[in-house]
């Protein structure tokens, strides 16, 4: 059970491919226009992970380390193909919002990524857990952006009126520049969350507090050096 949390706990938070890896920026920047979007091609590429990631591990003994690449993406097209029919099938509109970027996800280095960091040396269950913890780490970041995006372009989450009629959509947000403005914003949020959380525990015997910004403490000694010698 350790295992499984933690590579639960790897996925969405600690190697959270939107935010911290920075992988899969195509489709993240792409097709994030609105929340839907976001959270199916989330959902595509978590399934996708989750059936390639398990696949590999199951075949990782067998598979010639001269062919390793090709085996491997041959296994997530088959994938990827599958999940493109079935969202063709069930969920037509979606599938015509994110258009090309479906069968693209065989090209998401995030998934080739896995599939040669881990499933090639893992049992399939943690496999899976991986896929899982890597899938609702990317889906939880497209659709985070989808939902600003949307809110601030449209007034809207999830196609529902959220701002009051008098609101004014800020168009650039659904447009190209905005994905980037999103993104740069929820990563600097992200950083400084971190930072602090980083700072927290910092404490030396000389009474630092962990805030180095404000820490006068080495400029002094810095120049009582300097004056004794």
């Amino acid at each position: 059970m350790k295992g499984i949390a933690e590579r639960l706990y790897n996925g969405i938070v600690k190697e959270n491919p939107t935010f911290v890896l920075m992988l899969g920026m195509c489709p993240t920047l792409a097709v994030t226009t609105s929340a839907k979007n976001g959270l199916g091609m989330g959902a595509a590429t978590m399934a996708v992970l989750i059936l390639s990631n398990f696949m590999i591990s199951l075949l990782r003994k067998i598979i010639p380390d001269a062919v390793r690449v090709p085996v491997y993406i041959t296994i997530i097209a088959s994938f990827v193909t599958v999940i493109e029919m079935v969202m063709h099938a069930y969920v037509k509109s979606l599938y015509d919002s994110l258009g090309i970027f479906i069968p693209l996800i065989v090209v998401n280095c995030i998934i080739l990524g896995r599939a040669e960091s881990y499933a090639n040396k893992h049992n399939p269950l943690l496999s899976i857990f991986d896929g899982i913890g890597i899938g609702l780490g990317f889906t939880i970041g497209l659709t985070t952006i989808g939902i600003i995006r949307e809110l601030l372009g449209n007034g809207t989450i999830f196609g529902l009126q959220i701002m009051p009629d008098s609101y004014e959509p800020i168009s650039i947000f659904v447009m190209a520049p905005g994905a980037f403005f999103i993104l740069a914003m929820l990563c600097a949020v992200q950083n400084k969350l971190k930072l602090k959380g980083a700072n927290r525990h910092v404490k030396d015997d000389g009474g630092c507090n962990g805030d180095c910004a404000n820490c006068s403490k080495k400029h002094e000694e810095g120049t009582e050096v300097k004056n004794n010698g």
